[in-house]
């Protein structure tokens, strides 16, 4: 397959959130936010542990109140994916989560009060080794910022996220990193092409409330896609009005996309037409779900026809090319002598892409020690 990947990343200082990297050439982690009451801890850790389960490397959660920051305790105890605390307004809630192992910090040094109070929560942060992260958004801009900009611009968001970097850099603190959101895509991309080149600091990347599924999907997806092109970002959330899990799997296909970085089964699926020998539409449909367990990075072609299905195939680690009754079978490429009988097409396929995804995996664990 074409593997030519002329994506250079961004510079950027390194840190971590828990055990994950983020900056300096680290892969880009895809994060998602808990939507249900922090103060349920049962319910959050079950959303907690579903988003892990599909591939979450980081996990915002929303702390309001000292409930919330009681409940975290519990809710840390009981998952293992690294956690953010998102904060507003109230730096007690920050020293608080501190104690109760937070791995990152979500705060804007300007909204939590004198720089007394923020200095406390950078020393806390020091000392415990938590980074922090800056988000600025389009919909909250400072009043005086809207007053001199008349709107949400890319240059009023920039100065707001530069604000909250002096603090910072005041008290000599480096361990952060920041995003600058829009519900717009171009004044989100012009906002981040602007702040990466004023700052070292890994980027967060983010089309913030951008819909529903559909549309928010294709929002982000062209928003970032545009800025992970040019090599600007270092982590990412797709805001969407669905299951925060969703958020995780279209994250990780716009990665998948730009050859960033795999996770699971990438399908070549063609849109059907009428020389398909068998549902394309509904084998894929039902393949999806039943494999998305499987994290093996993985190419599989299903091909409703010989026009395109041989080609693709080639280039597949498994294929499938419709023919009448029975289609042609393809691994690694080779055309098997085995076809598949159309009617039972997914209970075939999914066996095979089991057998294959373990192939590889071993494969992969083999390399690595030796390595």
């Amino acid at each position: 397959m074409y593997s030519e990947n002329p994506i250079k990343r961004r510079k950027s200082t390194r840190i971590y959130v828990g055990k994950v990297p983020v900056g300096d050439g680290a892969p880009i982690s895809v994060q998602s936010m808990t939507n249900t009451n922090t103060t349920d801890v049962e319910a959050t850790v079950a959303q907690i542990k579903a988003l892990e389960n599909v591939g979450a490397d980081i996990v915002r959660v929303s702390i309001p109140t000292m409930d919330a920051a009681e409940a975290f305790k519990e809710i840390k105890k009981q998952t293992e994916v690294p956690l953010v605390a998102d904060i507003h307004f109230d730096y007690r809630i920050a020293l608080r989560v501190a104690e109760h192992g937070v791995d990152c910090l979500r705060i804007n040094p300007g909204n939590i009060g004198n720089e007394e109070r923020v200095r406390s929560v950078v020393d806390c942060a020091r000392d415990k080794n938590i980074p922090i992260r800056i988000g600025v958004n389009g919909g909250s801009l400072e009043k005086d910022l809207m007053d001199k900009y008349k709107e949400p611009t890319p240059e009023a968001l920039v100065e707001s996220a530069m604000r909250h970097v002096d603090y910072l850099d005041r008290l000599n603190f480096d361990q952060f990193k920041i995003s600058v959101k829009a519900s717009d895509v171009f004044l989100a991309v012009e906002s981040y092409r602007l702040l990466a080149k004023k700052i070292d600091q890994p980027l967060h990347l983010g089309i913030t409330e951008a819909g529903g599924m559909r549309t928010g999907s294709v929002k982000s997806a062209i928003g970032l896609g545009m800025l992970l092109a040019e090599g600007i970002g270092d982590t990412l959330r797709i805001s969407l009005a669905a299951d925060p899990v969703e958020e995780i799997k279209v994250g990780f296909d716009i990665l998948k996309s730009l050859r960033i970085r795999s996770r699971g089964i990438n399908f070549i699926a063609c849109p059907s037409c009428s020389r398909q020998e068998f549902d394309v539409i509904s084998t894929v449909n039902a393949l999806e779900q039943r494999v998305e367990d499987i994290l093996t990075p993985m190419d599989v072609s299903i091909i409703g026809c010989v026009v395109n299905g041989p080609g693709e195939a080639l280039v597949s680690d498994l294929g499938l090319a419709g023919s009448n009754r029975k289609s042609g079978y393809y691994e690694d490429g080779v055309r098997q002598k085995e076809r598949l009988d159309n009617n039972d097409l997914v209970d075939k396929l999914e066996a095979k892409i089991r057998a294959k995804a373990a192939m590889l995996a071993n494969r992969i664990d083999v390399q690595e020690k030796a390595d």
